[in-house]
């Protein structure tokens, strides 16, 4: 197996890993991994300390890799390996990355969208091995898609493929990716909680009961719904099934558009399979076309709260 660098670049936090991997045989082993605050500082030292815990790994365990891989939020440029501008990084206007690390290690630096990253590492280590159509739904603090289609990673013209979190879903709904009843308003993370206060408001105003009523706002989240619900409570329960329909409405236009053998999906779904498991389906039944629904399987990723890492790798051993 060829041994790789992978870089993981978030708002929060950022993380190094070094690792083995074979994209013929579709193995992948984490070796090491050091993880650091991204902090609110130029990129040059951010990326100054990325690299050096990167040389760090490659002495400790006298690596000798293949190349390196960058996985960030976009916006970027993945063909000239440039960050552009992402919300989550302030300052990091046309960085160009995959250079800068590049030059730093000595070897070939590749830069990837975080989503098509995972869902490359998916397609390869995970959930979507032996599959030539795959879609992957991040569905975490937003949603967005990456395509394998006919065995390839597609990215659409100026790389913008993929991006299902801005389809319109509802006239009215929770606002995510900057639009009313949008695909990510009501699944992502922040779409669920918002929900979940729209009920909770209308409840207390009914005068019902529910556990929920007893959080503030910013206690209401997707992970205490989540907790509500499988105790056994209503309201949240509600919550999760009106995020669950939507997704399976979203789902069925994918379906029906790329004719997929397989959808995985990441973070909030994978964690509350079983809560919208069921509404998902009734709405794929009803939306999507039968002869197409019946050949794609529905599944929750595998590579768990390390598929960071994975993706990382995955976008340097793509090359």
């Amino acid at each position: 197996m060829k041994q790789y660098i992978g870089f993981d670049i978030g708002g929060t936090k950022c993380a190094v890993c070094a690792a083995e991997a074979d994209w013929i045989q579709n193995e992948c082993r984490i070796i090491d991994r050091i993880q650091i605050p991204t902090g609110n500082r130029p990129w040059q030292k951010t990326l100054d300390s990325l690299t050096g815990a990167a040389l760090t790994l490659i002495e400790k365990q006298q690596l000798h890799p293949a190349a390196a891989g960058i996985s960030c939020g976009g916006p970027l440029d993945s063909r000239t390996g440039v960050i552009l501008s992402p919300p989550n990084l302030p300052g990091w206007d046309s960085v160009p990355a995959a250079e800068y690390i590049g030059a730093k290690l000595g070897i070939p630096a590749r830069l990837q969208n975080d989503a098509n990253a995972c869902t490359v590492a998916e397609w390869k280590f995970g959930a979507g091995k032996g599959c030539s159509n795959l879609i992957f739904l991040t569905f975490g603090t937003g949603l967005g898609a990456g395509l394998i289609l006919d065995g390839r990673l597609y990215e659409g013209t100026n790389g913008l493929a993929g991006e299902a979190g801005h389809i319109r879903l509802a006239e009215n709904g929770p606002v995510g990716y900057g639009k009313e009843g949008s695909f990510e308003g009501f699944c992502s993370g922040g779409g669920i909680a918002r929900i979940g206060c729209t009920l909770v408001q209308k409840a207390r105003a009914a005068g019902q009961n529910s556990a929920l009523l007893a959080l503030s706002d910013e206690e209401i989240t997707a992970k205490s719904i989540g907790a509500a619900a499988e105790n056994g409570d209503g309201l949240a329960r509600e919550v999760y099934r009106i995020s669950a329909e939507h997704l399976g409405k979203g789902i069925a236009m994918l379906i029906d558009l790329f004719n997929p053998e397989r959808i995985i999906i990441g973070s909030v779904f994978a964690r509350s399979e079983k809560l919208f498991r069921g509404p998902m389906e009734d709405a794929v039944r009803k939306e999507a076309l039968p002869a197409a629904a019946a050949v794609c399987t529905i599944v929750p990723a595998a590579l768990g709260d390390r598929i960071g890492d994975y993706a990382a790798v995955a976008a340097g051993a793509a090359g």
